[in-house]
C-alpha cells in the first residue's frame, strides 16, 4: 500500500521531476519542481487555492513517483520528454507539442553554418542542446557568427562560388566569404571548430571578452551599449548550461546503476529512446554475502535480459564486470545485432550513470522496509507458487482469458507477471478470427495457437515463453491449453486459477489436482492479482472494440463531429461511456475540439 503521508515525508529537496498515478496505474500528471520536497506536497495542502482541474487531478492521484536530476534545466527537459511520451490526461498545457531549440552545425557541408533547429534529425549534422530559452539561442547564434565570421546565407557552396557578390556581412566585417574564395577550406574549418569547442563548454574565452567589452562601455558611460554587452553574456551563460538527459546521436541505451547496503540491493535502469531519457523503473535484489557491485549487476543483467523482449544497442554500467565481453556476445545473440557493454570514465555519459546512482541510492535509503515487504509480495509469492506446484522456479508467469457478449466480438487477453509485478509492455491482445459464437475454449484454443506459433516463428514481442502459463478456470481450460502446448512440441506448466461459487478466487488447478492454498498467503493474493488483471485486461479490448463499433452512430448526430473529431475523442477517452460523463472542459482536452463542439457534445448527452 502507498502511504502518502510517509512518502512525502521522503521526498528529497531537490531538482527533478514527478509522476502522478492514478489507481490504474495510468500516468495523469507529469511535473518538475527545484525542490521535490516544496513542489509535491503542496498538492496535498488545502485545495482552496487549487483551480478546479488540479482540485480534480489530485483527487485522482493514487500515488507518485520521481526521478531527481542534477539541475532545474534537467528536470525541465526530462518533463518535456515524458511528457510526449506518455501524454498524461492533465499536462494540457503542452498539448501544442512544444520542443525546445537546438543549435544545428552543418558539418556535412564544405562551408558550414550554425542555425536554429527545433527538431534533431539524426545523419549529417551536430546539435546542440536543447535549451530553454530559444531567444537566448538565437542571440548566441548571432553572436558566434559574428565573432568567427561564419556564413549565413543558403547558397550552394562551392558550387556558387563567385556567380554573386559578397553580402552585406562581409562588407561590415561580420563573414569571411567563402562565396567568394576569399577563406580556404581549411581555414573556415578552424573557425567552426571554435564554435564547436564553445557549444561543447568551453565558453570561458568569449564570456570574457564580453566581460571585457562591457566594462569598456560602462567606464565611458555608454550605459546602452553595456546593457547590450550584458544581456548577451546571459544568453550565453543560459546556452553554456549543460544537460545529459538528451543527447544528439539518437543511439537506444538503457543506464543501469546499484546502490547495495550488504543485504539488499537497489538496480535503476534509465532507459534512453532515440537519444531522449523516457523513463525509468528500479528493480529490488537480495544480496550473497560477499558480493560487490561488479557481481550484482552482473547477475542483473542475465536475469534481466533473459525475460525482457526488447535489448538496446547499447548498455551503460556504473562499473566494469568480468564477464563483460561474454554477455556483450550473449545479447547480441539474442538481439541479433551487435549490443556493447560499455562503462563510461568521463563526460555527460559518466555523469548520467552517475544520476542513475544516485536514483538508485535514493531508493534504497528511503525504502528498507518497504523493500522488504515489496519482495515477499513479488518474488517471494512467486517462490510460494512454485513450492506449491513442486516447480524449481518461476521468473515470467502468462495468464489468459476470454471475454464476449453472447459471442460478438469475442476477444483474447495475455498478461505477464515477471518476478511478481505486471509487465504492460508485454501484453498483448487477440481479436478472436475462427470462432463463430460464444465458444470458449475454441476461442482460447485460438488464442494460445496464435501466441506460441509466433514464439516459434520468432515474432517481435512474442520469442520470450513463459515459465508458467496460468488460466482463468478449471479442468476444461488447462487440457485445451496443454493440447495446444502439446501439438506445437512445447513443454510448459499449465495451471487453471479456480473459482468459487460466489466468483472469488478459490485456488489452483494442476497435474488435474486442485490444490489447497492458504488464502492469507502472498502466493494466493498475487494469483488474485494475476486473474483479475486478466479479466480487466480482455473487458477493457472487448469494451473498446464495442465503442469503436457504437460512436460512429452516436456520435453522428452532432453538429460539428466528423471522422476526424469522432477519431480524436475515441483516441482520448476510450470508449462512449467516458464521452457521455465528461465535462465541456474535458471534452475540450481532445485534440480538435473546439469549446463550441465541446457545448455541442455535453448538450447532446445531458
Amino acid at each position: 500500500m502507498f502511504d502518502l503521508e510517509e512518502e512525502l515525508k521522503k521526498l528529497p529537496g531537490k531538482p527533478g521531476c514527478y509522476i502522478m498515478h492514478d489507481r490504474k496505474d495510468n500516468i495523469i500528471y507529469i511535473g518538475k519542481a527545484i525542490s521535490l520536497k516544496n513542489r509535491v506536497r503542496q498538492y496535498f495542502q488545502s485545495s482552496k487555492n487549487h483551480s478546479p482541474k488540479i482540485q480534480r487531478m489530485v483527487s485522482h492521484i493514487a500515488y507518485f513517483e520521481y526521478i531527481i536530476t542534477d539541475s532545474e534545466l534537467e528536470a525541465l527537459v526530462l518533463e518535456c520528454n515524458l511528457i510526449k511520451e506518455h501524454r498524461p490526461k492533465y499536462n494540457t498545457m503542452l498539448k501544442d507539442d512544444k520542443t525546445y531549440p537546438f543549435i544545428k552545425v552543418t558539418v556535412h557541408e564544405t562551408y558550414p553554418r550554425v542555425l536554429f533547429a527545433r527538431d534533431m534529425k539524426h545523419g549529417d549534422s551536430r546539435y546542440f542542446g536543447p535549451y530553454t530559452s530559444a531567444g537566448a539561442v538565437k542571440d548566441t547564434i548571432e553572436l558566434l557568427c559574428k565573432l568567427y565570421k561564419i556564413r549565413t546565407c543558403n547558397r550552394n557552396l562551392p558550387k556558387d562560388e563567385g556567380k554573386d557578390r559578397p553580402c552585406l556581412n562581409y562588407h561590415i566585417g561580420q563573414c569571411s566569404a567563402p562565396c567568394q574564395g576569399y577563406i580556404s577550406k581549411e581555414e573556415y574549418a578552424k573557425s567552426i571548430h571554435s564554435v564547436i569547442e564553445f557549444l561543447n563548454g568551453n565558453y570561458k574565452l568569449i564570456l570574457d571578452q564580453l566581460t571585457e567589452q562591457m566594462n569598456a562601455a560602462a567606464e565611458k558611460m555608454e550605459y546602452e551599449e553595456a546593457a547590450k554587452f550584458r544581456d548577451l553574456i546571459g544568453s550565453v551563460k543560459q546556452v553554456a548550461q549543460k544537460q545529459k538527459i538528451t543527447n544528439d546521436d539518437g543511439t537506444d541505451r538503457d543506464v543501469i546503476a546499484c546502490a547495495s547496503d550488504g543485504s539488499d540491493a537497489v538496480v535503476q535502469v534509465f532507459f534512453i529512446r532515440n537519444g531522449k531519457l523516457l523513463g525509468r523503473d528500479h528493480f529490488h535484489m537480495s544480496v550473497a554475502e560477499g558480493d560487490t557491485r561488479s557481481d550484482i549487476l552482473s547477475e542483473f543483467l542475465k536475469q534481466y535480459y533473459g525475460g525482457t523482449p526488447y535489448i538496446p544497442n547499447v548498455v551503460m554500467l556504473q562499473e566494469e564486470i568480468e564477464d563483460n565481453e561474454l554477455l556483450a556476445d550473449w545479447l547480441s545473440k539474442l538481439k541479433k545485432r551487435k549490443v556493447a557493454i560499455v562503462t563510461p570514465k568521463k563526460g555527460d555519459k559518466e555523469k548520467l550513470v552517475e544520476l542513475a546512482y544516485k536514483n538508485a541510492q535514493m531508493v534504497l535509503v528511503q525504502d528498507g522496509e518497504k523493500i522488504k515487504r515489496e519482495l515477499q509480495r513479488t518474488t517471494g509469492a512467486m517462490k510460494e507458487i512454485a513450492g506449491w506446484l513442486n516447480l524449481p522456479g518461476i521468473r515470467r508467469a502468462e495468464a489468459f482469458d476470454i471475454s464476449n457478449t453472447n459471442g460478438i466480438e469475442s476477444v483474447g487477453s495475455m498478461v505477464v507477471f515477471e518476478d511478481g509485478r505486471p509487465k504492460k509492455n508485454d501484453y498483448r491482445k487477440f481479436k478472436i478470427k475462427t470462432v463463430k459464437g460464444p465458444d470458449d475454449y475454441k476461442s482460447m484454443r485460438e488464442v494460445l495457437t496464435r501466441r506460441f506459433t509466433r514464439a516459434m516463428d520468432g515474432s517481435a514481442g512474442f520469442e520470450v515463453y513463459p515459465d508458467i502459463i496460468m488460466m482463468d478456470g478449471g479442468r476444461g481450460q488447462v487440457n485445451v491449453a496443454l493440447e495446444v502446448l502439446q501439438e506445437l512440441g512445447l513443454s510448459i506448466p499449465v495451471c487453471g486459477m479456480v473459482k468459487d461459487d460466489n466468483h472469488n478466487t478459490r485456488g489452483l488447478y494442476y497435474n488435474n489436482v486442485e490444490i489447497p492454498i492458504d488464502r492469507h498467503s502472498e502466493g494466493f493474493k498475487l494469483i488474485t492479482r494475476v486473474q483479475d488483471e486478466a479479466h480487466r485486461f480482455a473487458i477493457t479490448y472487448h469494451r473498446s472494440l464495442r465503442s469503436k463499433a457504437q460512436v460512429s452512430s452516436v456520435l453522428d448526430g452532432i453538429e460539428g463531429i466528423g471522422p476526424a473529431r469522432r477519431k480524436a475523442l475515441m483516441k482520448h477517452f476510450l470508449d462512449i461511456e467516458k464521452i457521455r460523463d465528461a465535462s465541456v472542459e474535458e471534452l475540450m482536452e481532445a485534440d480538435g475540439i473546439t469549446e463550441t463542439v465541446a457545448n455541442n457534445i455535453y448538450r447532446f448527452f445531458h
